[in-house]
């Protein structure tokens, strides 16, 4: 029984380790923009070459991984995109920034109600949120200074980050090529902005922090506008839907297909 549980344990520090080494391959770097900081994370093709012409992926994360540490932004999804097997596929820039603690992705006003439920209440006009002004900026940079197909330029992201995603879309309209957000929301005026987006939407029907009533209505209102969005709805999921979502086999082959033409 002792060996046994050597044997577990010691299994579990060679995982961990290999983890560990793995997340570095995403590079620490930090934007500086008006005396504002966006520290991000960026995994480069394996052979990337500077005069290439690679597509990029922008990953914004939830409101739990906020802050300054440049490491926490990578705890969901992160995994999926240093699979050997993606990395072969799918040879791309992926970009993890991280949302400052005192900021959102988007712009919503977030109310409490009875019972520990939340209101969200999003805008449709206004100037960007300190992070989404420096994420705005970060994808300029990265548009101008790395190798990259601006015909393949995909944006991403999850609870507050499938929030600010919508929000990225309104905002550059014309710069991504595809999306996908998971367990987000938006105002429904704001849609008709990015209707043109080949847009993949996720959602869990038993969320209890942002209920899925705010996909459905996006999903509805892409539909009246005639554009034809992917949406999947998993009826047992709560608030983690990614999990799922990152599973789906067809996720990225569908996202890396998008063209901007």
């Amino acid at each position: 029984m002792k060996r046994k549980l050597l044997f577990v344990l010691g299994s579990l520090f060679v995982c961990m380790g290999a983890y560990a080494q793995n997340l570095s391959d995403f590079e620490a770097k930090q934007l500086v923009y008006r005396g504002d900081t966006l520290p991000y994370r960026i995994l480069f093709p394996e052979g990337y070459d500077p005069n290439g012409n690679y597509p990029v992926l922008f990953f914004l994360h939830g409101a739990g991984e906020r802050g300054n540490d440049n490491e926490k932004q990578l705890v969901h999804g992160a995994n999926l995109f240093l699979s050997d097997s993606v990395r072969k596929a799918f040879p791309a820039i992926v970009i993890f920034p991280q949302c400052p603690a005192d900021s959102y992705w988007s712009n919503v006003d977030i109310q409490s109600g009875e019972g520990g439920s939340r209101e969200f209440y999003f805008r449709t006009g206004g100037k960007p949120s300190t992070a989404m002004a420096l994420f705005l900026r970060l994808v300029k940079d990265v548009l101008k200074n790395e190798a990259v197909d601006e015909q393949r330029v995909y944006i991403g992201g999850l609870s507050m980050g499938g929030m600010g995603t919508y929000e990225a879309l309104r905002r550059k309209p014309k710069v991504f090529a595809g999306a996908f957000a998971i367990c987000g929301g938006d105002h429904t005026s704001n849609v008709k902005k990015y209707a043109h987006v080949p847009l993949w939407i996720f959602h869990g029907e038993q969320d209890d922090v942002v209920p899925s009533t705010h996909s459905h209505a996006i999903v509805a209102e892409l539909k009246r506008l005639g554009a034809n969005p992917k949406y999947t709805f998993y009826p047992t999921a709560n608030h983690n839907s990614w999990d799922s979502a990152f599973a789906e086999p067809d996720l990225l082959p569908w996202l890396f297909s998008q063209l901007n033409k």
